[in-house]
């Protein structure tokens, strides 16, 4: 909403969305009584973090959004398959079955609204994509999801505010965009990250690969119901392969992973 309807330049809404999540979180931390929270988290984490944030935001003036989230979720499923492979995970080939399932569900439901993407906009999202899989593997360790998010969102501020400053020409925002920018950051970046860092937790890499396949799924969702674009036998069916193949690779034997 905010960068499709230009109410926002994209270095803007990241500056805006960091900083909103790294206050927010910093403050919960806090009040929970945690001392010091800012100094969990990682500079490697922060600085991930950074290179996904700003080419997402680019990416998406550049890029549809059935293209650019086929882009972003094909990359990440590609890349934390790969990370699992590296670390000494074998998925199985019923769970190998229940990705292509996933995936192919997933085409289905964005075919209609993909066009041929600009190749800046798919190396920007794809260049997000890798970011975001570092930044998931890098939490699979996390003991305290929300003093370590809240570290990786401070130091990621002066990083996101040089990037501001260099592009301070093209910088121009609407009351929406700032308020949709703060919105992005503090509840389903900050909030969201933390749920996933604690999600990661007892998740293999194979696992985590296949559960943000359900993304895209909620998200259109969402749609329905929030901005009510009406619902189509296209999204039942490929929601339903979707969760299938994914309920396929998840219900895996033990004996077979």
């Amino acid at each position: 909403m905010a960068l499709g309807t230009a109410a926002i330049d994209a270095a803007s809404f990241s500056t805006i969305r960091l900083i909103s999540g790294a206050v927010c979180l910093a403050i919960i931390a806090a009040s929970t009584r945690r001392a010091s929270p800012w100094l969990q988290g990682s500079w490697a984490s922060a600085a991930v973090l950074f290179v996904y944030a700003i080419p997402f935001s680019y990416a998406y003036g550049l890029l549809t959004a059935g293209t650019g989230a086929l882009i972003l979720f094909g990359t990440v499923q590609v890349t934390m398959m790969l990370g699992a492979l590296a670390g000494g995970e074998r998925p199985h080939v019923r769970q190998w079955l229940g990705l292509a399932l996933a995936i192919g569900g997933l085409v289905y439901l964005l075919l209609p609204g993909l066009t041929a993407p600009s190749p800046l906009g798919a190396g920007l999202m794809a260049t997000a994509a890798v970011a975001w899989t570092i930044y998931s593997i890098l939490g699979r360790g996390a003991v305290d999801p929300l003093a370590e998010n809240a570290g990786n969102f401070v130091r990621s501020i002066p990083m996101t505010l040089a990037a501001s400053l260099a592009a301070l020409r093209f910088r121009h925002f609407e009351t929406s965009g700032v308020m949709l920018a703060v919105l992005s950051g503090a509840v389903t970046s900050g909030l969201g990250y933390v749920a996933w860092y604690a999600a990661l937790r007892t998740l293999t890499a194979t696992r985590a690969a296949l559960v943000q396949l359900l993304v895209p799924v909620i998200a259109v969702t969402g749609g329905l119901l929030v901005l009510r674009e009406p619902l189509s036998v296209r999204l039942v069916v490929s929601a339903a392969i979707v969760i299938g193949g994914i309920a396929l690779a998840l219900t895996a034997t033990e004996r077979e992973r």
